[in-house]
């Protein structure tokens, strides 16, 4: 439950207010407009980035469900990207950059191993060979 408020607290305390200082940092030193050009800049190749992520992972769902297998990877990334829309949404430089590294394919393969080896360590799920998935 503490550690729930703590991540409460970076979501909507923290990370706003880094938000804000980066963008002032960058207003300040380009200028008002130009920094809202870059923000409107940026989040329109980061929805084009999250559409053509996608669609990709979206094709290769399918073929795996055709196939008759378990699109398990293909979810993870439909999750990321959809969570990278998000954060490319949001105003700000910092949600910003997270949301374009989450869009490229090694960067989720990095994310989705953590992710998955840590969901398996707390279920308690070993390998046949005795080490943690």
């Amino acid at each position: 439950m503490g550690a729930m408020v703590g991540v409460l607290v970076l979501l909507f305390l923290v990370v706003p207010l880094a938000e804000l200082y980066v963008i002032i940092q960058v207003g300040q030193a380009f200028g008002a407009l130009n920094t809202i050009a870059l923000l409107i800049i940026v989040s329109a190749v980061g929805a084009w980035l999250v559409k053509r992520e996608g669609m990709s992972v979206w094709k290769r769902f399918q073929r795996q469900v055709e196939a008759g297998s378990v699109p398990g990877r293909e979810i993870a990334d439909g999750v990321m990207i959809l969570f990278a829309g998000a954060l490319l949404m949001s105003p700000g430089f910092l949600t910003d950059i997270i949301g374009i590294l989450l869009l490229l394919p090694p960067v989720r393969a990095v994310v989705r191993t953590a992710v998955m080896r840590r969901a398996a360590r707390r279920a308690g799920i070993y390998r046949v060979d005795g080490h943690l998935g």
